[in-house]
């Protein structure tokens, strides 16, 4: 199998000012046709230390991707680092000048200033592929059989790039290994317990099927990934270890094909034609975010609403004042009543409710950050749980919950069923 580094380039990044969302992109990408990444590195826009991440990329990987630094502004510097570090020239590009100047004339730019005009001067020894959402072109340079290319670091040039010319090229020039993963999602078992569990069927698993353990809220997502030359015998070598498998721990498992809960609460409310709404207060939305994220939703998502303010929990969702008075409105109590409110509001089979504190400073009645109450009622049947997450930041708090909250429905429903 053949192996990749991805190289990500900016100050901006190192600040923390901008999230690095290219690498997990490109691996996802890479490893969809058989090549694996085996480091990434995140360095400054600095021209000794693109030169030096080079050479150790090169040393250790047959493939090098680095994105970034390749903008019309003076602090750029990752294609002077090319040029030095493979000892090369550079050289006006008609095509990608033709390029550069169809592309700022759809955008009412008659003129190109110089800056734009650097951006069609590429390597001599470069491939060039063209940025057809940008301004600076993807180059590629060989060395020793290993391919090393520079791509800007904006996402949406960055994403066309990969798919429809970087990995249809690396298709091309290797020959590669096909991949097929499979995701089995666990509820209700702790991820040591789990370990133990299935030790055994894991130290049976064939020399190509490899086993992941990636726990998200109360779910373990189990990723077997199989790779060879024939798919289609991926295919059904991980049927089969995932039909042995569930002989285990089949009781705990909500889905074998889908690792995203809000896919998979959709299939299942498709199917059963369940409708749903959620009355959030601490998760802030979250959890309508999660749900209308998929496609097709508004099948079965009727409506949200976030009451924040105790008044409002009050006045729409007719929680009760004794209830507020007597248990505080971050509660077991108001959370039921919560959820009461939003199935009447709304009219749905399914109603989701959330109170609690997110932080940074503890709630209006006194209690912890940190302390949640949820409520899931189906019908008439409802149940209540309660988090204590006080070390959590504020928005990994509301996304956890709101995370935690679906997967208790799924398993509620799957259990139910």
């Amino acid at each position: 199998m053949k192996n990749a580094i991805l190289i990500t380039i900016g100050d901006e990044i190192l600040s923390g000012n901008t999230i690095d969302t290219n690498s997990n992109f490109i691996a996802k990408e890479l490893k969809s046709i058989g090549i694996s990444v085996k480091q990434i590195f995140t360095i400054s826009d600095e021209l000794e230390s693109i030169k030096s991440c080079l050479k150790t990329a090169l040393e250790n990987a047959d493939l090098i991707i680095a994105t970034g630094g390749l903008g019309p502004t003076r602090d750029d510097k990752t294609k002077k680092a090319f040029v030095e570090f493979f000892n090369d020239n550079l050289v006006l590009d008609e095509e990608t000048y033709q390029h550069l100047s169809k592309y700022l004339q759809k955008r009412k730019r008659q003129h190109l200033l110089e800056l734009n005009v650097s951006q069609a001067e590429v390597l001599s020894k470069a491939v060039v592929f063209q940025n057809d959402f940008g301004t600076a072109p993807c180059q590629m340079v060989k060395r020793n059989g290993k391919l090393v290319f520079s791509l800007p670091g904006v996402p949406y040039e960055v994403k066309p790039l990969i798919k429809d010319k970087i990995l249809p090229y690396l298709k091309e020039k290797f020959e590669l290994d096909s991949i097929f993963t499979r995701i089995v999602s666990v509820v209700n078992v702790p991820e040591s317990i789990l370990v133990e569990r299935i030790a055994n069927w894991e130290d049976h698993l064939p020399s190509h099927i490899s086993l992941s353990y990636l726990p998200v809220g109360n779910r373990v997502k189990l990723r077997i990934t199989a790779s060879g030359k024939d798919f289609s015998q991926l295919e059904n070598d991980v049927e089969t270890q995932i039909h042995s498998l569930l002989k285990i721990i089949g009781d705990n498992v909500i889905a074998t094909y889908e690792d995203k809960i809000e896919k998979i609460l959709g299939e299942i409310l498709t199917e059963r034609k369940l409708s749903i709404s959620t009355t959030e207060s601490c998760t802030g939305g979250e959890i309508s975010k999660l749900i209308t994220s998929v496609s097709g939703s508004s099948q079965y998502f009727l409506g949200g609403i976030v009451t924040y303010a105790t008044q409002k929990k009050i006045d729409i969702l007719k929680v009760s004042k004794e209830s507020v008075a007597k248990h505080s409105v971050v509660s077991e109590e108001v959370a039921l009543e919560m959820a009461r409110g939003g199935q009447k509001l709304f009219g749905t089979d399914i109603c989701l409710s959330t109170t609690g504190v997110a932080g940074p400073s503890k709630g209006e009645d006194g209690k912890d950050i940190g302390t949640v109450f949820y409520s899931i009622r189906i019908n008439d049947v409802e149940k209540v749980s309660h988090l204590y997450l006080p070390y959590m930041e504020r928005t990994d708090f509301m996304n956890f919950v709101a995370q935690r909250v679906l997967q208790d429905l799924v398993a509620v429903l799957v259990q139910n069923h």
